[in-house]
């Protein structure tokens, strides 16, 4: 990536029953484009006893997306949505003015070892579209645009790039892109990317400006028609980004918005339990005491 301006490294966090390696937000770095948020997740592998268990909690003003790369995880939310998300396919939970949803082991698989690896992302919304009507779509990973070129396999996970579009329904100007290769190959896609852009290397590794750049690492770009490097054999890497939004995004735990009294009330309406419910679930992750930053 020729203009490589920012190197953030994998931070590890809890969400809970285990650890997650946090890549955005970022001190120096708040969001790339409309991205707010990047976990990478796992790969964590669970014994017969172990289960993935996250109870009912809630977001506003962002859309998530979840993406696995091994693994399941249930899908409930407060729509009544159910829904089991395997790997390639995408859980695209746009929240607008309140949501809430749980991910848990699938009962099938939670007295069975298992192995859990993706990635858990945030885009945050428009202002204009921050207090829409919450709605969840799912695409199968048959779905998802997916192509070769030169010997390098590309999918265009949501967004548009590449005079192609995913059907993941987003709201502003974005691109996730997936960019696999068993070869050694150098990609130059500045001319198909806008914007702010990042790459996250999963697997593998890429050279550019004369640096090698390892996994567990996010580089951000200072001009995304710039995006060119070698990808070395049996990569993976992960290029998102799109338009910024004007104004300051804010995020308290789960909330994001431009609007500081929209996150307190939000706030206020978690604690006292005024947000819907998720059917058949009576559990929920309490409200925790960091500040909005």
């Amino acid at each position: 990536m020729s203009n490589v301006n920012l190197i953030i490294e994998e931070r590890a966090a809890s969400i809970g029953n285990f650890m997650v390696g946090r890549l955005l937000p970022f001190r120096q770095k708040r969001a790339v484009g409309p991205f707010v948020f990047i976990d990478h997740m796992g790969p964590v592998h669970l014994s017969e006893q172990e289960n993935l268990d996250v109870p009912p909690h809630p977001h506003i003003g962002l859309s998530t997306l979840t993406f696995l790369f091994e693994g399941s995880i249930m899908h409930k939310d407060s729509l009544g949505s159910e829904i089991e998300i395997k790997p390639g396919a995408v859980n695209w939970m746009t929240a607008g003015k309140g949501i809430v949803h749980s991910e848990r082991t699938p009962q099938y698989l939670r007295e069975s070892k298992k192995t859990l690896h993706g990635l858990q992302i945030w885009v945050a919304l428009p202002k204009e579209l921050e207090q829409m009507e919450p709605n969840f779509v799912h695409v199968e990973a048959s779905d998802i645009p997916s192509w070769e070129k030169d010997g390098v396999s590309y999918k265009l996970i949501a967004g548009e790039a590449f005079g192609k579009k995913s059907p993941v329904p987003v709201y502003s100007p974005l691109y996730f892109i997936e960019i696999k290769s068993t070869t050694a190959q150098k990609i130059n896609i500045g001319k198909d990317l806008f914007g702010e852009s990042g790459l996250y290397i999963l697997d593998g590794s890429i050279k550019a400006d004369g640096h090698t750049y390892d996994p567990k690492q996010i580089l951000i770009a200072n001009d995304s028609t710039l995006c060119e490097f070698e990808i070395a054999a049996n990569t993976t890497v992960y290029i998102f980004g799109g338009t910024p939004f004007p104004e300051e995004h804010f995020i308290f735990w789960n909330f994001v918005s431009s609007d500081k009294e929209i996150l307190e009330k939000a706030k206020q309406d978690w604690e006292a339990q005024t947000f819907p419910k998720v059917p058949g679930e009576t559990d929920f992750v309490p409200l925790p005491k960091p500040q909005i930053r």
